[in-house]
């Protein structure tokens, strides 16, 4: 199979598999402050990150690109969505166009339709420091993305099964791109082992991807004879691996299962300092166009806003430590790791 149909398969499977019955942002429960002493009309949601500059803590987060003009349609409508509502996407991984210089216009489409606007490049790491570079200037990007999917690619029947190269790949690229390296995991969460790992070899930011969103130990499974079925519930829930961040010093993005503005605030107060989205747009995106996904962001900014109101939180970095409690399988992961 070639790799753009791949990415095509990637797509469907991602939108008609069923996600988990439960979801782990049930997991926390911010408490309720009554007294409210701020003006809703006047919080803000812009935010500094690091180096980032970002209008809001939402971004769209990496889907797709390199599947020919079906994939260059979605970039298109995202980065439009991104445009009209001033948030940050990041393309999906571009080593199809680094591979087959034909599948550029399938990325190259964001920054043509958002040329003002914040916008992530995304290689794997795989990727030699040269590559990287061919990906940050095909989008002119404003920071790069290095995704890790080590369960994706075993499960993958055409995945890579030689990692031995991998993080000497990140550190090289690290330590030479001038822009922000934000190091990103795809679905199955990162570990305090791991994150202090990164922080060693220079890595600033992360996105701790975390169980709970697009299962692509699912995805690659529908596209198995034998399927590796016994790893579909492989990682680490989002909620947690935020909390394995905890004392690091990184900037920390959380993405994987996040629903709404609720989820994503939640994913703040933890300690995550912006919040990514993919599948939950992509579905409105396919299932009810341009106007509804508008529609839906400033809707999650709106019930952002409210939890900041109800918790005296002006801007979002201050949302960061706010009460809460945890329950259930977040609260017996926080035991037995953190605590």
């Amino acid at each position: 199979m070639s790799r753009a149909q791949r990415k095509i398969d990637h797509i469907r499977h991602a939108l008609s598999h069923e996600r988990e019955l439960h979801n782990h942002f049930d997991d926390i429960e911010i408490i309720h402050q009554s007294l409210a002493r701020l003006d809703f009309n006047q919080l803000r949601i812009d935010m500094k990150v690091g180096e980032l500059n970002l209008s809001s803590p939402l971004f769209v987060n990496a889907m797709t690109g390199g599947g020919g003009e079906e994939t260059k349609a979605i970039n298109r409508d995202l980065a439009l969505v991104a445009r009209e509502t001033g948030i940050g996407m990041a393309v999906g991984s571009q080593m199809s166009a680094i591979k087959n210089v034909e599948e550029r216009h399938t990325y190259a489409i964001v920054r043509q339709m958002n040329p003002e606007g914040f916008i992530f490049a995304n290689v794997g790491s795989e990727a030699s420091l040269d590559q990287a570079e061919q990906a940050v200037d095909m989008i002119q990007a404003d920071a790069l993305q290095i995704h890790v999917n080590t369960l994706q690619e075993l499960i993958m029947p055409e995945g890579d099964r030689n990692f031995t190269q991998r993080l000497d790949n990140i550190q090289r690229i690290v330590s030479s791109i001038e822009l922000p390296v934000i190091v990103k995991e795809v679905g199955y969460g990162m570990s305090m082992e791991t994150i202090e790992t990164l922080q060693q070899i220079g890595v600033r930011y992360i996105d701790v991807g975390g169980r709970g969103g697009t299962n692509f130990s699912k995805v690659e499974n529908m596209r198995r004879e034998r399927p590796f079925a016994s790893f579909n519930n492989w990682g680490i829930p989002t909620p947690a691996s935020i909390l394995e961040t905890a004392g690091s010093g990184l900037h920390v993005f959380a993405s994987g299962g996040i629903r709404n503005g609720l989820d994503g605030a939640k994913a703040l107060v933890l300690g995550a300092e912006g919040f990514g989205m993919a599948g939950s747009l992509l579905r409105v995106l396919v299932n009810d166009g341009i106007n509804s996904l508008i529609e839906e962001v400033a809707h999650i900014h709106h019930e952002m806003k409210m939890v900041m109101m109800l918790m005296n939180a002006a801007v979002p970095h201050e949302l960061k430590g706010q009460p809460y409690i945890l329950l259930g399988h977040t609260k017996e992961w926080y035991d037995q790791r953190i605590q």
